[in-house]
């Protein structure tokens, strides 16, 4: 089985949920591991494997806008480079299949079943019975589930910024879309920030008070597109339908709101804030699948494809919680290091590099 793990960026973790558990099928996706029963229920069993996956990588866009509550002077610019990784929350790292509401496919043993973040060794059996003849034990066919994957989801971040007057940063996130590899796939991002300092509103007292204080706002959108190939098993009891490209697409949007403090103490600043973090995911399948919806006489899989078959952007998948942070700047010379904690429904940690001008 092939397992890709990584804490760097984006498309090499959203390469490994569709290579984790690889079968023999000849499918060079291990998103076949998930295509056992029909279309409804498989939709259930992607958005209960996945949720976590794109809750955390909600959590993680959202991370890295600022280390610092003081603004930089008008035209002055800091290039950014960053990474966050958010920890998938022990209560989400599982779930029941039999409380899904399946059709037509029940665990055979313990229901419970690990999600992408869950454990990495742990592959709950199934079995899907025809839905024509349910109580025929000839025609039923058993499986596994997908093992989890890593309970560490990364973002990346790289950003400009640039001082405005009024002690006003704006900040700007751009990836062009790129295709990284065919087997990575492609991404692109956009992200606008604005921070604006309030300790200037002090009067007079802004010379005695011993913090800079700012407040904070960023949206980022993010998209994926990788092509996919997933074909029934070689040894199946029938296909209908035909195939057509296939391929997966994700949107991630993101913004959050920030009061910060920070205290500048010679090349150090540490800093803390508040603020409020939402994330909306939407991710679908497009091209048609082949999908199990039968099961012959001898136990073998009958598939049937499915055009546009999965979508996952579901409340569940959302995120809409309160965030605190905590952390650091170090300005030497023109190079800076970041490094921040933040905590919230999913903890994370952001590290990155930046020049300054």
């Amino acid at each position: 089985m092939k397992k890709i793990y990584s804490l760097i960026t984006l498309v090499l973790l959203l390469s490994a949920v569709f290579k984790a558990n690889a079968q023999s099928s000849g499918s060079d996706d291990g998103i076949s591991d998930l295509f056992k029963g029909n279309a409804s229920d498989v939709n259930k069993l992607m958005n209960a494997y996945a949720n976590p996956l794109f809750k955390g990588f909600g959590n993680s866009l959202n991370g890295g806008w600022t280390n610092t509550a003081r603004t930089l002077k008008p035209l002055q610019f800091v290039i950014r480079v960053s990474a966050t990784a958010s920890m998938i929350s022990d209560a989400d790292k599982t779930f029941n299949v039999n409380a899904l509401g399946l059709a037509n496919v029940k665990a055979t043993g313990n229901p419970i079943a690990p999600t992408f973040g869950g454990d990495k060794n742990l592959s709950t059996p199934i079995q899907i019975s025809d839905p024509s003849d349910p109580n025929n034990p000839a025609k039923k066919y058993n499986t596994n589930l997908p093992a989890g994957v890593t309970q560490y989801v990364p973002a990346p971040q790289v950003q400009l910024t640039v001082g405005l007057i009024k002690h006003t940063d704006v900040t700007l996130r751009l990836i062009p879309t790129t295709k990284i590899t065919d087997d990575v796939g492609s991404v692109g991002m956009f992200g606008l920030g604005l921070k604006h300092s309030i300790s200037q509103y002090f009067g007079p007292a802004n010379k005695v008070v011993p913090f800079d204080l700012a407040v904070a706002f960023g949206f980022t959108r993010l998209t994926y597109q990788k092509s996919l190939n997933v074909q029934p098993d070689a040894n199946n009891g029938g296909v209908s339908g035909s195939a057509s490209p296939q391929s997966l697409e994700g949107h991630f949007n993101g913004w959050n709101a920030q009061v910060i403090l920070s205290k500048k103490l010679l090349f150090f600043t540490p800093f803390v804030s508040v603020g409020y973090l939402s994330s909306k995911t939407d991710v679908g399948l497009k091209g048609n699948f082949p999908f199990v919806t039968g099961v012959d006489g001898a136990g073998r899989p009958v598939y049937t494809y499915t055009s546009n078959p999965i979508s996952i952007n579901s409340s569940a998948a959302a995120v809409n919680n309160m965030r605190a942070d905590v952390g650091f700047q170090m300005s030497l010379f023109f190079l800076k290091i970041y490094g921040s904690y933040s905590f919230a429904e999913y903890k994370s940690a952001n590290v990155g590099i930046g020049l300054g001008f």
